[in-house]
């Protein structure tokens, strides 16, 4: 039987098609345009890498210390709908300031605070998974957020790289070309936002209290002493901490990487846009095989395989074998980043998905910190940006470990009948 999207599923869906648009153009035209601005100012290669590494550390820490208290303030009625809509805007108006700023200091900043908004948007977005659907459907709606996220974002990022690669043609200055090309992305990102705004309704909420800013600390004091009676929870967290820590990773610092080795500007691009068509109808096929396999054993695939993919950057010095890297990637991207999405939703309780998700949020976005901070020091230690790509593998060793061990771990009661 052909699965269909519900109403609400289709607009929680709209959201991941409006806002992996900003995502790709993080991992492609931004860094590149920085590259310019920072050969400009004189920076050698390595220390772009580095700076762009430190500079999105920096952003993934910001949503680390925000996104839990942010989410257990997120699950008193009301909130959710509220704290998700103002950090979309602050990141919509963000993204339209980045393309007026010519000093790569002042740009680094303003990204940071940028991709800060957009990270803390996805906080009370995935927590929404639990308000739009049912436990047994949410493998297959999260897939279907992340496949149409991927081959969605594409419609926008395609106009906006004509906008890049052809300014001179059409009479555009670079600096005007990349403003369009960044209000272009906001605006698509929130025409596809307006659906959800409109129709989601918070379906599980905790009791509302006179100060939710004051309570929301103690709620999460209480939650980190939940997790001390729920190991499943608890290492399920370190284990995804390790390992979509070096997925995240790669997707950030994909074109920096290729661009400090020399590479084509149009070649990576193009490279990147076939990881996310690759990333569509892969993601829909973890989805199916979900039906057959359980999530459980799907995902340590997906992290051997990422593995594998780490040791092949180390020896990565021809275009070719970027193209290779870019379609490796798009197989496992998007099927590792819904399923560990929808495993986590099911494990915990639905009226606190807000503060579960803001955990879930350092560990996830929040984790990258560690690993651009791997790269971006092993690549300046050893003078290598191989190198420094090829450190990720240690954390999808550690985190495999890890998530095996969970998984032979006894749910609770409460869990033992939404997994499968």
């Amino acid at each position: 039987m052909q699965f269909k999207l519900r109403r609400p599923e289709r607009n929680w869906v709209l959201y991941d098609v409006g806002n992996s648009a900003f995502t790709l153009l993080v991992s492609t035209i931004m860094p590149i345009y920085f590259n310019a601005l920072a050969d400009n100012a004189g920076l050698s290669e390595v220390d772009y890498l580095a700076y762009w590494g430190y500079a999105t550390s920096a952003a993934t820490l910001v949503v680390a210390l925000c996104g839990p208290v942010l989410g257990t303030i997120a699950d008193f009625p009301g909130w959710k709908k509220r704290l998700f809509s103002i950090s979309v805007l602050l990141g919509v108006v963000s993204c339209i300031a980045l393309g007026m700023i010519s000093s790569w200091i002042w740009f680094l900043l303003l990204f940071v605070f940028a991709k800060s908004a957009y990270s803390a948007s996805l906080v009370f977005y995935d927590s929404m998974l639990t308000d739009i659907t049912d436990p047994e459907r949410m493998d297959k709606v999260s897939a279907h957020g992340y496949a149409w996220g991927y081959i969605g974002s594409c419609i926008p990022f395609l106009l906006a790289l004509l906008l890049v690669l052809f300014y001179d043609a059409i009479g555009l200055s670079m600096q005007l070309a990349m403003f369009f090309a960044f209000l272009l992305i906001a605006v698509w990102w929130v025409l596809l936002t307006i659906p959800l705004f409109r129709s989601y309704q918070q379906k599980y909420s905790v009791p509302a209290v006179k100060h939710p800013g004051r309570e929301s600390f103690r709620r999460l004091g209480r939650v980190f002493g939940e997790l001390k009676q729920n190991k499943k929870i608890l290492f399920f967290l370190i284990a995804f901490f390790f390992y979509i820590d070096g997925v995240y990773t790669i997707i950030d610092m994909a074109t920096a990487y290729g661009t400090a080795l020399g590479m084509d500007t149009t070649g990576l691009l193009l490279a990147l846009l076939t990881t996310q068509v690759v990333a569509f109808p892969a993601a829909l096929l973890f989805g199916r095989l979900t039906e057959r396999f359980a999530t459980s054993r799907l995902i340590p695939i997906c992290i051997g395989a990422y593995f594998a993919i780490t040791l092949y950057a180390i020896g990565l010095k021809a275009q070719y074998q970027f193209w290779i890297l870019a379609v490796l990637v798009g197989f496992f991207q998007g099927a590792i980043q819904s399923m560990s999405r929808s495993y986590f939703a099911r494990i915990i309780p639905p009226e606190k998905a807000g503060e579960y998700f803001g955990l879930y949020d350092i560990c996830g976005k929040g984790a990258s910190f560690f690993g651009t901070i791997t790269v971006s020091v092993v690549s300046q230690l050893t003078g290598s940006v191989n190198l420094g790509v090829g450190a990720l593998a240690v954390l999808f060793v550690v985190g495999g470990l890890f998530f095996l061990y969970t998984v032979r771990m006894q749910p609770t009661e409460g869990q033992r009948d939404k997994l499968h």
